[in-house]
């Protein structure tokens, strides 16, 4: 039923001003639309994602978006540190922390979080 179809990521924010500087400036991401104040939607790839004000905002501790990198891990990783995004360091049976991205069983990752606290995932491999 839902194979054939488009999906995107989701992603809550308490500051819409604040997430626009984050994933436009930031990332790099292109704004695609504005639903008012409400909700921006970007595009990435060929995937979407949609930011939307929300009073559960950062609530979630799991990965909220990931990004599929492809060879250029270290590169991606040091321009988002270059802007002053830093990274997460997580203890995970068979991945070994290398800076700040984890390598093991043929991939590396790297986790950051966005202002309002919500995880996102670069991963390579």
């Amino acid at each position: 039923m839902l194979g054939g179809k488009e999906t995107m990521a989701t992603v809550a924010v308490r500051d819409l001003p604040a997430a626009k500087r984050f994933y436009e400036g930031t990332l790099g991401l292109k704004l695609l639309a504005a639903q008012g104040e409400e909700a921006l939607t970007y595009q990435a790839g060929s995937a979407r994602i949609l930011v939307y004000r929300s009073q559960y905002a950062g609530s979630n501790k799991a990965t909220a978006a990931t990004w599929l990198i492809g060879s250029d891990m270290e590169k991606v990783v040091q321009e988002l540190k270059g802007k002053g995004v830093s990274f997460e360091h997580y203890t995970m049976p068979g991945l070994t922390l290398k800076g700040d991205i984890h390598v093991g069983g043929g991939m590396k990752a790297a986790w950051f979080k966005d202002p309002d606290g919500n995880v996102h995932a670069l991963v390579s491999g």
